[in-house]
């Protein structure tokens, strides 16, 4: 399971959602977790101390813990941060309107066009259709354009030593020195969100050792500069997360008066002509696709609110965030650079 805290602005009815240009992650699994409002007891320098002993067991070596934790210290921006991060009620409607809006679109269309070659290498070998792997990215960090402005080791620790879930931190920590210690990249030029997410896909350490790829071969995975990593990475994330590249995501659709709602659920599968039978039809009115797949029903907010008809692909993106207003905003925002 992908799991990744990232820095966030915008929430859905009480529930954080992922915002435009911050965060790989699975916020309902951490926002789960016990909360401990007491900060760690143990002096940070003591603590320090023994992550170190730690990472060097586990095969830092030593001119890497140098250089992460030359004259560091905790940032107090971000526990206030992880404490206190803003909430906003934002309708589905809204939030569409901020992630998918007419200039991201247009930004969208130009980007597939400039990067179109590595893009359809990418896509050809991953097997992911170009089009989402730019509304990811633009979804992500506006095509790479806000990608978080804290150095990241400082981060992670700041977090690690906190006692509110230190345990998921410090293992992200250790892993952001592995990638140190891989040669992939400097510790000062390691920066993401307070959270830990790093580069254009915002990766968390732990799926950066998972998923990230050196798709130029020059020896770094480097999700931070080279867009053919960048898109790469995505691309193997979303592959072996269960990706069918013959397959978009899914579509809007109206539901008959009378419509069982028990049936939008997205554990209950059946195919595209059940769902016709039922009375199931795309937004327009018009019949569904006649297509041999399986399909769920998914209304965004509950009864009465949009109804969409999601394939598989949905399911992918919901393992990337697990954020119905997010897997929506990164089909419709892919279908429309598609020109759909």
């Amino acid at each position: 399971m992908h799991i990744r805290f990232r820095q966030l602005n915008l929430c859905t009815r009480g529930t954080l959602v992922r915002a435009l240009g911050a965060t790989a992650v699975s916020l309902s699994v951490l926002l789960s977790w016990p909360l401990k409002d007491a900060m760690a007891s143990e002096p940070f320098g003591q603590w320090l101390k023994e992550f170190k002993t730690e990472a060097s067991a586990a095969g830092i070596r030593p001119e890497i813990l140098n250089e992460a934790f030359s004259n560091i210290v905790t940032i107090p921006r971000v526990i206030e941060l992880d404490r206190k991060q803003p909430e906003f009620t934002l309708t589905f409607d809204q939030y569409l309107t901020r992630v998918v809006p007419g200039s991201r679109v247009k930004k969208g269309r130009q980007k597939l066009e400039e990067n179109r070659a590595i893009l359809e290498a990418v896509g050809a070998k991953y097997g992911v259709q170009p089009k989402y792997i730019v509304a990811f990215w633009g979804v992500e960090t506006d095509f790479g354009r806000v990608t978080g402005g804290f150095k990241l080791i400082p981060a992670l620790a700041t977090l690690a030593h906190d006692g509110r879930r230190s345990a998921y931190f410090r293992k992200e920590l250790l892993n952001a020195l592995k990638i140190l210690n891989q040669g992939h990249i400097k510790a000062k030029d390691m920066v993401g969100s307070w959270a830990g997410a790093m580069g254009q896909c915002q990766f968390m350490p732990s799926s950066f050792l998972n998923f990230a790829v050196d798709h130029d071969g020059d020896g770094r995975k480097d999700i931070w500069t080279t867009k053919a990593d960048v898109f790469a990475s995505a691309a193997n994330y979303l592959s072996r997360s269960g990706w069918k590249g013959d397959q978009i995501w899914g579509r809007a659709v109206t539901l008959p008066s009378g419509f069982d709602i028990a049936l939008a659920d997205l554990k209950i599968r059946k195919s595209i002509s059940e769902w016709q039978e039922l009375g199931v039809r795309r937004d327009d009115g018009s019949n569904l696709p006649t297509r041999d797949l399986q399909a769920s029903i998914r209304l965004v907010d509950g009864p009465g609110s949009p109804a969409y008809m999601v394939y598989n692909n949905f399911n992918t993106i919901m393992k990337w965030n697990r954020s119905t207003y997010f897997a929506v905003a990164v089909g419709t925002l892919a279908e429309k650079i598609g020109g759909k």
